[in-house]
């Protein structure tokens, strides 16, 4: 063997393979997801009863609505990872969370008399709802982060901010077992604005972060 090929032969040993996005995002997501689970059954807990709660279509509909916002956000945080993929079909998928939610808010306009619109709406936990979904959504979105870097974003802000929609989700999942506001309407209303908030905070880690 001569110099040469002894240069490239020890070059390529020494050459780092980065780990796929997909098994990246999966490792970091157990000690994220791990702290906020942690942090949820420390100081939050569990809805007392919920068990036994869970025959009530509100309740369920909330539940099965987060966990399947956890899901197709994921899939779109892994379409972001990689330069010129799709992501149309994800997006796409993504729309039938807020149509359903849309779509179960006007099941509840129609059954519920109009003087407790605004009843159900504002809840009775609003400003905890606020507090507890970013808070609980902040080591995931650390740990989605740290994978996403071991890719290369097209667009480090969008991909940043479905990383923050995806910790947001599993920040909501993890809340809807302790919170005791069930309705579509509270729902939209202070779900959305905590998920979106986490949203809005991964776009900005993401343009910094995600840059290549």
């Amino acid at each position: 063997m001569n110099t040469g090929d002894l240069i490239r032969a020890l070059a390529a040993d020494s050459e780092v393979h980065p780990m796929p996005p997909g098994r990246a995002l999966a490792l970091a997501l157990i000690p994220g997801v791990a702290i906020a689970l942690g942090l949820h059954f420390a100081l939050l807990g569990l809805r007392p009863h919920l068990l036994t709660l869970l025959g009530e279509p509100r309740l369920l509909f909330k539940l099965c609505l987060t966990v399947l916002l956890v899901a197709l956000s994921g899939q779109l945080v892994l379409r972001l990872v990689k330069p010129g993929a799709g992501v149309h079909g994800a997006a796409l998928m993504l729309a039938i969370v807020p149509a359903l939610l849309a779509a179960a808010n006007l099941a509840e306009l129609s059954a519920v008399p109009a003087g407790l619109w605004g009843q159900r709406l504002i809840g009775s936990n609003a400003k905890f709802c606020l507090e507890s979904i970013p808070f609980l959504a902040a080591a995931p979105l650390v740990a989605a982060l740290l994978a996403l870097r071991q890719g290369a974003p097209e667009h480090p802000a969008l991909a940043g901010a479905a990383a923050g929609l995806f910790a947001g989700a599993i920040g909501a999942a993890c809340y809807a077992t302790h919170c005791p506001d069930d309705s579509p309407l509270f729902v939209a209303a202070w779900y959305s604005l905590a998920i979106g908030f986490v949203a809005a905070i991964g776009a900005v880690a993401g343009r910094r972060l995600l840059r290549w």
